[in-house]
């Protein structure tokens, strides 16, 4: 099997909300680029969290390099789980699963996606270690940008 520049994420958050109340909060996508400075050019065609929405933006990590992303969720169940179908200078799937978890949330978060821009498919087959660490600040600086009033209470 040949070599592919893919990355495969898979991590518990616990939060203090409650799955619906969390569901609630992450409807503001207008809120989305306030929240997170890594995200630009953001916008929604559809209901929102809603199966057959599509997310379009541009993600720039700490790292040089800007990726142009779209995102099409293709399962949508409030307030438990998100599929979807990544597109755009990264091409895989992801999913969210949401459960109670005493008074609050427990948040499972995943997807498998490949590089497709030449200069990170190449910084991925020899930066591995690097690409690695600049996707999970990423995902760091989306949880802790979100709100005092979500609750995020780290990894579980």
């Amino acid at each position: 099997m040949a070599w592919r520049p893919v990355i495969e994420y898979g991590r518990d958050f616990a939060f203090a909300l409650t799955p619906r109340a969390l569901w609630e909060g992450l409807q503001q996508a207008d809120q989305f680029e306030r929240w997170w400075p890594w995200l630009e050019e953001f916008r929604v065609e559809g209901d929102g969290l809603a199966r057959g929405s599509v997310l379009h933006g541009v993600v720039t990590p700490p790292l040089p390099y800007r990726m142009r992303i779209r995102v099409e969720l293709t399962r949508c169940e409030p307030p438990v789980a998100i599929d979807a179908i990544v597109g755009g200078d990264l091409e895989g799937e992801a999913r969210l699963r949401v459960w109670g978890a005493g008074a609050g949330a427990r948040v499972e978060v995943g997807w498998t996606v490949e590089m497709m821009q030449r200069p990170m498919r190449l910084a991925t087959r020899f930066g591995r270690p690097l690409m690695q660490w600049g996707h999970d600040r990423v995902v760091e600086m989306t949880l802790r940008g979100l709100p005092p009033e979500f609750g995020y209470l780290g990894r579980l």
